[in-house]
């Protein structure tokens, strides 16, 4: 509209001034929110402005801007209902903080040597046979019990609580 004569820019000036208010207060009714609709109305009157040759020709321009600001707020609303939905999908994730005793059993899980701290992660949390676990990792069964047997005794060993007599 830059190029717009003076006289059509003071006709859309004209235009504006007396049409703003009725639709922002419609628009707001629609959507619910005043800012939302002070930036739909102001989005449908830019379009009007980048047409406003053929829309101030039109019986009732204020028609068009208020279907474009209409239309607007429908897909906003519509696009808000979309994103509602998928939300509702997406709980957060809560898990109980690990108690004291799992942090104590990663640690000690953690200071086995590497065999032996797959062998009962793999017996132990997985369920595996000794023989499954044996074909796993291509050793004799044989090799696996002693895994198992040296990974508990050193589990053990780390995990002892010691108890304290407090009456003495």
């Amino acid at each position: 509209m830059s190029r717009a004569s003076p006289p059509a820019r003071a006709d859309f000036d004209g235009f504006y001034a007396a049409n703003v208010d009725q639709i922002t207060a419609q628009i707001r009714a629609y959507v619910g929110d005043l800012a939302e609709a002070e930036d739909l109305v102001a989005e449908a009157f830019c379009r009007a402005l980048a047409r406003w040759g053929s829309i101030s020709a039109y019986d009732n321009p204020a028609t068009w801007v208020r279907r474009v600001a209409w239309n607007l707020a429908t897909s906003r609303l519509r696009r808000a209902a979309v994103l509602r939905r998928f939300l509702r999908w997406q709980r957060p994730a809560t898990a109980e903080a690990p108690g004291p005793d799992r942090i104590d059993l990663e640690q000690a899980l953690s200071e086995l040597n590497e065999r032996h701290r797959k062998a009962v992660i793999l017996r132990y949390m997985a369920g595996m046979t000794t023989a499954a676990i044996a074909d796993q990792e291509g050793v004799a069964e044989s090799t696996v019990r002693s895994w198992l047997t040296r990974g508990k005794a050193a589990l053990a060993e780390r995990l002892r609580i010691e108890e304290f007599e407090e009456n003495r």
